[in-house]
């Protein structure tokens, strides 16, 4: 009875959700406009980005009580209520970020900074990373207003403007101001998302995205009292940095595993073949396989989703040719698995190193945790997904990058990706040249964001 319930559900949900002609053009446009916005770091153009889709969703009938544009330095967040009655608890948060890694044009085929259609595609920079999300939340929330729509609950645009660097304005939101934003749990259009067959284009997986790792660079040091190249002394900052790198390159951090993890490597090692297909398959049934994790651990599309990861990415040393080295310093970057703390990560690092070479975090980190797997937000994302594609099989993720998911779950807001964009694995050229992102997949995103919004807030 309950599945017959759940599809007649689903019927009615999806029986009007695709988006009319009229929507199309007007989320088409607006997807031009934002494009055209020049929103990478230092260009100070974030700002404006917020203040025209704000001028869209106040024409749309928000009233201005509701948006709320939070200038922070060069660039903003933009916040935006859709009130409801009330009777389905506490706020929904909707996040994406507005601003995009630079582009050079005389790098690019095209103009990174035009909508260009061309062969099934949309090109130009922050076309899948993630302006096209933006586009179809920001649609949504126009169209579901016009309509009259009252949700049960309240429903939150969080659109924060550095998520590429420093995620300032996600800071400021959660320590500053978290009555703007506070909510049961967070839907991240940056995150999670479909991908498409590379031979046929058909969709194949839809990624739940429910965890990520969290992002700390550390500074591993060497120090000397130096002295004249022509007199060597036994003990080099350089060969004492050398031997602190070879410990590193060498160790082994623990495995670790949870849902989310183990559900995406369960359904990668279905499509994988051979060993590395067996590995993941044996791994996902029982993550103290250590033969299983052997195996992934050479694998980098793996590795990261096995355990915490800390590499080696930049070298400096000594101060003159003819001068034995008072410093030597590598920059290590680690991504940290969910629920491991910076500070144990820096103190393992420095028990692998020893005591010849100090450990120093570089710059601010933070620490995030897994979200739990929601039953209400599976069944939505489903019925988003499957008003589209259907039959496509719903698959939990965790990413070994990091998003403003991470912030907001360490802030105790669960988050969840939700992209609803679905994409071939090779047209992946989010922060490289020539951008894009599928035309059909774009106007599919209208309706995965209508019907989860609906599935998840109406009577």
């Amino acid at each position: 009875m309950k599945s017959v319930i759940a599809i007649l559900g689903l019927c009615c949900l999806t029986a009007n959700a695709s988006a009319p002609q009229s929507v199309r053009e007007e989320a088409r446009q607006i997807y031009a406009d934002v494009i055209a916005m020049k929103t990478s770091v230092g260009l100070g153009q974030v700002p404006a980005m917020a203040a025209y889709l704000a001028d869209k969703l106040r024409r749309a009938g928000f009233a201005d009580e509701d948006i709320h544009i939070l200038p922070l330095g060069e660039t903003a967040s933009l916040v935006v209520r859709y009130r409801g009655d009330g009777s389905g608890g506490k706020p929904i948060l909707f996040a994406a970020h507005m601003d995009v890694v630079t582009a050079n044009r005389e790098e690019w085929e095209r103009d990174p900074y035009t909508l260009i259609e061309e062969n099934g595609m949309f090109f130009g920079r922050g076309t899948s990373d993630i302006k096209a999300d933006i586009t179809n939340i920001t649609t949504t929330f126009m169209r579901l207003k016009r309509e009259g729509f009252v949700p049960t609950r309240d429903l939150i645009i969080a659109f924060t403007g550095d998520e590429e660097t420093d995620q300032a304005t996600t800071r400021d939101l959660v320590e500053n101001h978290r009555q703007l934003i506070d909510a049961e749990f967070c839907l991240n259009g940056d995150g999670g998302g479909g991908k498409l067959a590379e031979d046929t284009g058909q969709a194949s997986l839809y990624y739940l995205q429910g965890a990520e790792k969290s992002y700390a660079t550390f500074a591993i040091v060497s120090r000397n009292a130096g002295g004249h190249s022509s007199a060597p002394r036994i003990d080099n900052a350089i060969y004492d940095l050398a031997d602190a790198l070879k410990a590193l390159q060498a160790y082994r951090f623990p495995v670790m595993s949870n849902a989310w993890t183990l559900g995406s490597l369960a359904a990668s090692g279905g499509v994988q073949e051979g060993p590395v297909g067996a590995a993941l398959i044996a791994f996902a049934a029982n993550p103290n396989d250590a033969q299983a994790a052997d195996v992934l651990f050479q694998e980098p599309a793996y590795v990261g989703r096995t355990r915490t990861t800390c590499v080696a990415t930049m070298l400096m040393g000594g101060h003159a040719e003819n001068a034995l080295p008072q410093t030597a310093t590598a920059t290590v970057n680690c991504r940290i698995f969910p629920g491991v703390t910076t500070a144990a990560v820096r103190d393992e690092l420095q028990t692998v190193v020893g005591n010849k070479a100090a450990v120093e975090l570089a710059g601010r980190a933070f620490d995030s945790v897994a979200s739990p797997l929601r039953e209400d937000v599976l069944l939505a994302v489903t019925r988003a997904v499957h008003a589209s594609y259907p039959g496509v099989k719903i698959v939990p993720d965790q990413a070994s990058y990091y998003t403003d998911g991470s912030i907001f779950r360490a802030a105790g807001i669960p988050t969840y990706g939700v992209s609803g964009l679905f994409m071939k694995e090779s047209d992946g050229f989010a922060h490289g040249l020539n951008e894009r992102a599928p035309v059909a997949a774009f106007y599919n995103g209208l309706t995965h964001w209508y019907v989860l919004i609906k599935s998840l807030a109406q009577k």
